[in-house]
């Protein structure tokens, strides 16, 4: 996520696809060559752009792989997506007494001894502030911690939330690195600012983590150096570059002239290409995230739930995993990863044009001398919404275009750069504002299956980000109700209701689940993405 980048696999109803732990899809010479073979220091690119440096103003991937390396977070999460304690002493449990009997208070011991990347001492005060700027109206941030009403600090070295109610993923998303979360942020250097909205800090941020931000030369790169302030010691990298290449088709140049030594997360598309290439490995994992279709249910044309489900029903999604992707990714109608345990499978939505036909006409959409459908004056002509410098999801909506066409429906297809499509929409952002019938990208889910930050009826932007600005009550009504089970069977029976009102609904289509692709030079060593924060585990990886 564009947590994105919430920014996946084994086995419902779904489509399956091959999946391996890990293969060595190059050949040749370990020998590192191009720009990026200097020793220790490693270059990465995702084919993305940043809009800021501080995750309190970005949910796009980028901005969280990077935060999960440079800033402060209260907890971590390991290889196998399980969480550890990071400036927290420990993950608060009820067994522990982290987690009150009845839920509504949480606790947190402080780390003693830590020095934010610029020397100054890190205590408490900076998780009570922290809390106070994530709540604070006036700051433009992607999320807020409503949850929390009160903050107790009994000294420096302990902090207590109280809840107005439950809160099971709690521990997931209060300043945990997964997710989009914000981070914990330095008071010493932001209490003086009514609001942070345009503080110079989110250009250059001081965090606490392995590597500190060196410079953010806009439009090219992101350097990071190692940090020898951090707690746990100094990594054996001595510094990491984040490569700003849009487009796609140039990353792989970049890749193919090893001026890149990783393509973090690419696409299926390019698979196949990236085998073909010298001296990389690629590494494979099923991911969280996953494509999809959005509808703005605001706007007349996709407002119809019988419109919806008839575009899903003309959606010939194995056909676009088959061609387009060569066959790497899982189709199914649920957004929970099929490898999360609280998976839920509803099933897959055939493809059939016959059937999504018929319901148009039943509902009274009449098609013009064009071939268009309408019905009360509205056409059923959808302003879709892309990220440019992506010919793979060109050619996706290409194909969807061609039958959604053989239903009376068209498409007139807008690009926008990365750091526009994700920005906040006090910022001018595409995803978040309410330029469009349709958008696509992908979000990543989260370890204990809360949606509502994307599909709750009080997270319409700019409060969160429901792009589709749905709301459905029995869906509410489950997700509330996640939030007080910390039982797996309940919170798995609660999300089967969301889900069933998801599909029933369809405010977006889930295109498919994503496996998640690395290709990195073979002189990597001690690299163990999860699925959740691929960079959390950095401080042995070397090259």
């Amino acid at each position: 996520m564009v947590r994105s980048n919430r920014l996946t696999f084994a086995l419902g109803a779904a489509m399956l696809v091959l999946l391996c732990a890990k293969a060595d899809g190059a050949h040749g010479s370990a020998v590192r060559t191009g720009t990026a073979a200097t020793p220790h220091v490693l270059t990465i690119s995702d084919a993305g752009d940043v809009n800021t440096l501080n995750p309190h103003f970005g949910s796009t991937a980028a901005v969280a792989n990077l935060s999960e390396m440079t800033m402060a977070w209260l907890i971590k999460w390991d290889e196998h997506n399980q969480p550890y304690p990071e400036l927290a002493t420990q993950v608060p449990t009820r067994a522990n007494g982290g987690v009150s009997g009845d839920g509504l208070t949480i606790t947190y011991h402080i780390r003693k001894g830590v020095k934010w990347s610029d020397g100054a001492p890190f205590d408490a005060d900076d998780v009570a502030f922290s809390t106070a700027v994530v709540n604070n109206r006036a700051n433009n941030e992607v999320s807020r911690l409503d949850q929390i009403i009160k903050v107790d600090e009994p000294d420096k070295f302990t902090i207590v939330f109280h809840l107005k109610k439950p809160y099971s993923p709690a521990i997931a998303t209060f300043f945990s690195s997964c997710c989009a979360n914000p981070s914990l942020l330095p008071k010493h250097l932001l209490a003086r600012y009514p609001d942070i909205n345009n503080a110079p800090y989110n250009s250059l941020p001081v965090g606490i983590g392995p590597f500190k931000f060196a410079r953010w030369d806009r439009g090219k790169q992101v350097v990071l150096v190692a940090n020898p302030l951090y707690w746990r010691g100094r990594p054996r990298l001595d510094k990491i570059i984040y490569k700003i290449i849009p487009d796609r088709d140039d990353l792989l140049s970049q890749l193919a002239a090893h001026n890149v030594d990783m393509w973090y997360q690419f696409s299926g598309a390019y698979l196949t290409r990236i085998q073909a290439l010298d001296g990389y490995t690629i590494y494979r994992q099923p991911s969280y995230a996953y494509n999809h279709y959005d509808f703005n249910l605001t706007h007349p044309a996709v407002a119809d739930p019988i419109v919806r489900r008839a575009l899903r029903l003309a959606f010939n999604r194995p056909a676009l995993v088959e061609k387009l992707e060569h066959g790497v990714g899982v189709v199914q109608d649920s957004v929970t990863p099929a490898t999360a345990p609280y998976f839920v499978d509803m099933g897959v939505t055939p493809f059939d044009l016959a059937k999504a036909n018929a319901m148009l006409d039943q509902d009274g959409w009449v098609r013009g001398a064009d071939g268009i459908r309408s019905k009360n004056g509205i056409r059923l002509e959808l302003r879709v919404a892309v990220q440019s410098g992506r010919p793979d999801t060109d050619a996706q909506v290409a194909l969807i275009g061609d039958d959604w066409k053989k239903i009376g429906v068209s498409l007139r297809v807008r690009h926008y750069p990365p750091d526009l499509m994700f920005a906040l929409p006090q910022k001018g952002g595409v995803v978040f504002g309410n330029d469009w019938d349709v958008v696509t990208f992908a979000w990543a889910a989260d370890p204990l299956g809360d949606y509502s930050g994307i599909y709750g009826c009080d997270a319409f932007p700019p409060a969160g980000q429901n792009d589709a600005r749905w709301c459905n009550k029995t869906a509410q009504r489950a997700m509330d109700a996640v939030f007080g089970h910390y039982d797996l069977a309940q919170r798995k029976a609660d999300l089967a209701v969301m889900m069933h009102a998801f599909i029933q609904d369809t405010p977006s289509i889930v295109s498919f689940l994503r496996v998640d692709l690395f290709a990195y030079d073979k002189n990597l060593k001690n690299y163990h993405p999860n699925n959740l924060t691929p960079f959390d585990n950095m401080m042995n990886v070397d090259i």
